[in-house]
């Protein structure tokens, strides 16, 4: 990842601040297993923040049951909260989500989300976000 982030730190000092499976998904792109997540559940209103860097990517408004086994949502808190790349890593088309102020891997955003106000479903790692309830 590059360094042209708000936030911007060495390997090693997101490796001492993220846990080893936090670091990962947020600085290698993993992904957790489905249905293992603890906030796939989550149902209480709040914020959900990156959290490598505290940054605002989500309202518990725009959470949804996707029935994919990770927590779904169907936009940001605002356009500029994450960043969107073009992701050709398993031979398929995907979109990647990242933490636009730290460069962070969130998950992927996906077409399919029937019956949301944007159709889209930001499928995204527990691992990767904290939750602030309300």
């Amino acid at each position: 990842m590059n360094g042209d982030y708000e936030v911007s730190k060495s390997e090693d000092d997101w490796r001492e601040k993220l846990s080893a499976d936090e670091y990962a998904v947020l600085r290698e792109s993993a992904t957790e297993r489905a249905w293992s997540g603890e906030l796939l559940d989550e149902d209480r209103a709040g914020l959900y923040t990156c959290k490598a860097c505290g940054n605002e990517l989500f309202v518990s408004g725009t959470k949804f049951d996707s029935g994919c086994g990770w927590p779904s949502f169907y936009e940001s808190v605002r356009p500029d909260a994450v960043e969107l790349l073009p992701d050709h890593s398993l031979g398929i088309e995907r979109t990647e989500v990242r933490c636009a102020r730290c460069g962070s891997h969130l998950g992927h955003v996906f077409p399919d989300g029937f019956g949301t106000p944007t159709g889209d479903r930001y499928c995204m790692n527990s691992l990767a976000l904290d939750f602030k309830a309300e």
